[in-house]
């Protein structure tokens, strides 16, 4: 099966927004929050990922969680005009998860970081810490 056919279809990023370039702003805006451990993981060779990339990161408590999340959202929204296609974990704020479709972000406390272990699980992808 194609990748991209799998894949939920959203509207195309600018032409001044590719995908490396959506994803450096993610990064900017995780660390504006002061967001730890940050790590992307491109899966764009491993044919079973559902996305190209995952950005990962750590928050001390929920508070900076939501912080972190709401402030990718409001950063990428008023630099790209992009909107991402899903979000989860808003209630509990120990894992959000943001859908750009081609870059998922995860913001996880300590701890549902260290149990979850994506890294590890996805140990195929190339890693790139910031």
């Amino acid at each position: 099966m194609n990748k991209s056919l799998s894949r939920p279809i959203s509207r195309p990023l600018t032409q001044t927004y590719d995908v490396e370039t959506l994803n450096d702003l993610i990064v900017d805006s995780i660390s504006d929050k002061k967001g730890l451990n940050i790590v992307s993981l491109d899966l764009r060779k491993i044919e079973e990922a559902a996305t190209d990339f995952f950005i990962i990161c750590t928050a001390e408590s929920t508070t900076q969680v939501k912080a972190i999340a709401d402030h990718i959202n409001k950063k990428v929204k008023d630099t790209s005009g992009e909107f991402p296609w899903h979000t989860e974990g808003m209630q509990n704020l120990e894992w959000v998860l943001i859908d750009y479709v081609d870059t998922v972000v995860h913001v996880f406390l300590r701890d549902k970081r260290q149990l979850y272990n994506l890294e590890d699980l996805w140990s195929d992808a190339r890693l790139k810490t910031y």
